[in-house]
């Protein structure tokens, strides 16, 4: 396993709460929601977005990971998905990492613990944020969308943030927002409302942000 846990704030999809319990003692690093079928997982999903998705095939009350992929790419489309399976045919994974509603990952069950968490912290670091950034920045380079002001701000911002969130998920301590904002060659506000938008999506914590930099 990886020297550093990955962290951040997972859903798992799962009916066997022992597998589920499997998954929390391996993401040691991570807060997680759990949820056995589609009901709870929309539910929970409504209530807090969560980082990265882990998605069971077989769920409870007769409900299936791949039936459920569409719906949860529709409402979070930038979370990956890491679907975890014991029977799911070749032509079965394939499909579900294909088309525009597709995985970024499927593993196979038994599951290896350390490529589970090389995995987690993969998708957590690169994917999401990371993909929307990168997509941003193609459509900039092939002049697809024009580059004023206003778009140019908003991806410089999108990419700030992601580099924000990759550095301080393992760091304890409050950061230095005006070190940060020297660096980024923004202000102090521009870096505080960074940190704000990151701790009310969920991916950092309140405490990240001290009383003197509210």
């Amino acid at each position: 396993m990886s020297t550093v846990p990955p962290r951040g704030h997972l859903l798992i999809v799962e009916d066997e709460p022992v597998q589920a319990r499997l998954y929390q003692q391996a993401l040691r690093g991570c807060t997680f929601d759990w949820a056995r079928n589609r009901t709870e997982a929309l539910t929970h999903i409504g209530r807090r977005m969560p980082e990265l998705i882990l998605l069971d095939h077989i769920l409870a009350g007769g409900d299936t990971g791949l039936g459920l992929l569409p719906e949860l790419k529709r409402i979070a489309a930038h979370v990956p998905v890491v679907i975890v399976s014991g029977t799911l045919a070749i032509t079965e994974q394939i499909r579900a990492l294909s088309g525009p509603h597709g995985a970024h990952y499927v593993i196979e069950k038994p599951v290896d613990l350390d490529v589970l968490e090389t995995t987690v912290a993969t998708a957590l670091r690169e994917c999401g944020l990371g993909e929307a950034v990168a997509a941003l920045r193609s459509l900039e380079r092939a002049e697809l969308i024009e580059a004023g002001d206003r778009e140019r701000l908003f991806t410089e911002r999108l990419e700030r943030q992601h580099t924000l969130l990759n550095r301080l998920r393992d760091v304890p301590e409050r950061p230095n927002v005006s070190q940060l904002a020297k660096e980024f060659g923004v202000d102090r506000r521009s870096i505080r409302r960074d940190l704000q938008d990151l701790i009310a999506r969920g991916q950092l914590p309140p405490s990240i942000l001290g009383r003197d930099d509210e």
